[in-house]
């Protein structure tokens, strides 16, 4: 189905719906993620499903596979309630909106670079953009993730297709490594990445479930190569707020001024962009009463709602830069 480019979306009964075209084995392997896994590495599963029930918008033929019939399931039922209630906020609609942020921004990174960038994917999880986006011909992909979530996206793959889809991009390299762990660099680098070369670095939707002092850990080992590169930085931030919207405490790491910490670390320049900007909108979120777009008119000081007192949760989206250039200067 066409994204109308009105702004309108489908209604529940011309929502698209799920395949669910699952073999036993694909149902065996996806049981296993929801009796085996903690509710972080859950979450790359409930993206994917977010990807692939808002497919009019977002192009992620994986998704399905990738998301499994229970968060399908789950998060098209919430969907089609909300169509029926005309509820001003679909479900899943911040998931598209952020995918569709991360895929033009990279495009345009990779392309100030030439093409012939790296791109790493921290907390990569089940990612596709190697296998779709052709803005990455040219690029070496890195997916740094939990050994076994990088493990069972393989085997979901392959079994699958009965063979290893290829990727789209120039290579793609998948590094087993905990992020909360000092030695993840060093296990990229020792996968082939060079400190030296172009580097647009992605981290989406998980710098927050990690703890304060490990985030920032994470967020300084990039930034320090701006001294030896052009670095470019994808990242969305939660603000205080939102950390609390997590029902099993996943959320950690927050930042109520992402713009102002960057600078700090070595990133020469910071642009912050809040889901309903111009730039982070795409048709999807036209209603001005949305929750979105009454916080936007609402200071980024305040922590609670002046009309009504809730509390402001805000999504950052955020690209900050550097390079040797600009540092030296």
């Amino acid at each position: 189905m066409a994204y109308e480019q009105n702004g309108r979306l489908p209604d529940h009964q011309n929502w698209p719906r799920p395949e669910l075209l699952y073999s036993e084995a694909l149902r065996e392997l996806h049981a296993t993620i929801e009796s085996d896994w903690d509710s972080v590495k859950r979450s790359a599963c409930q993206t994917a499903a977010g990807r692939a029930l808002w497919k009019h918008v977002v192009n992620d033929q994986l998704a399905e596979l990738f998301a499994g019939e229970t968060y399908l399931t789950n998060l098209y039922e919430k969907i089609k309630n909300d169509r029926m209630s005309n509820a001003r906020e679909v479900s899943g609609v911040i998931l598209a909106v952020r995918t569709l942020w991360f895929e033009s921004k990279l495009e345009a990174a990779v392309e100030s670079f030439g093409g012939g960038a790296q791109v790493v994917l921290l907390g990569a999880g089940m990612d596709t953009r190697a296998y779709r986006l052709s803005c990455l011909k040219e690029s070496d992909v890195y997916e740094i993730d939990f050994p076994e979530v990088l493990e069972m996206k393989e085997t979901l793959l392959q079994t699958a297709i009965n063979n290893s889809i290829n990727p789209q991009s120039k290579s793609l390299t998948r590094i087993a490594a905990d992020m909360r762990e000092e030695d993840w660099f060093k296990k990229l680098q020792s996968s082939g990445f060079i400190p030296e070369k172009n580097t647009v670095w992605i981290l989406e939707g998980i710098i927050y479930y990690l703890p304060h002092s490990q985030a920032m850990g994470v967020l300084k080992t990039i930034a320090d190569n701006c001294s030896l590169t052009k670095t470019v930085l994808l990242a969305d931030f939660m603000n205080k707020q939102s950390t609390t919207l997590s029902s099993s405490n996943s959320f950690h790491f927050y930042s109520d001024w992402p713009d102002h910490l960057l600078p700090t670390l070595g990133f020469s320049e910071v642009n912050l962009s809040q889901i309903g900007d111009p730039d982070a909108d795409y048709g999807l979120l036209h209603d001005p009463l949305n929750l979105f777009n009454k916080l936007r008119g609402v200071p980024r000081s305040f922590q609670n709602h002046p009309d009504d007192g809730t509390p402001c949760c805000r999504l950052y989206l955020v690209q900050a830069s550097g390079s040797p250039k600009t540092i030296s200067s």
